[in-house]
């Protein structure tokens, strides 16, 4: 079986741009493009938190003031659909945070996958073995 995978780099603060919003939306249907594929092909989505790009993963995000949906349910929901979520270990000790601040799953929804925080040499392993590079 051929795996196109495809990777969504994400290094822009949560809701001061659509980025974060327009990556995670575009990674979770990147699934559905299945359809379109021959019978021997597969996409393979890799969605990957750098930077301040880290800061869409904190956990009980209130997005009222915005009148959109957190980041946290899309992050949730590209879990459930057994996207690999990482999260760059460098900028999440940078930034000072802990792992029990970040998303690392979504149990909630019934999801099996769950986060990873790792080295940015591995995101940049996945960059490199991917067939299309989004950046966000």
């Amino acid at each position: 079986m051929a795996i196109k995978k495809i990777s969504f780099i994400v290094d822009k603060l949560p809701y001061k741009g659509e980025s974060s919003r327009l990556a995670l939306t575009h990674c979770i249907a990147s699934q559905t493009v299945e359809i379109h594929l021959e019978d021997d092909e597969n996409v393979e989505p890799v969605l990957a938190f750098v930077g301040d790009g880290v800061l869409n993963c904190l956990k009980n995000q209130d997005a009222a003031a915005y009148g959109v949906s957190t980041l946290e349910s899309h992050i949730k929901n590209a879990l459930l659909t057994d996207i690999k979520v990482l999260i760059c270990e460098e900028d999440v000790k940078r930034l000072g945070l802990s792992e029990d601040a970040l998303i690392m799953d979504a149990e909630d929804l019934g999801a099996d996958m769950t986060s990873q925080i790792v080295p940015f040499s591995e995101i940049m392993a996945e960059m490199e073995s991917s067939v299309h590079l989004m950046y966000f």
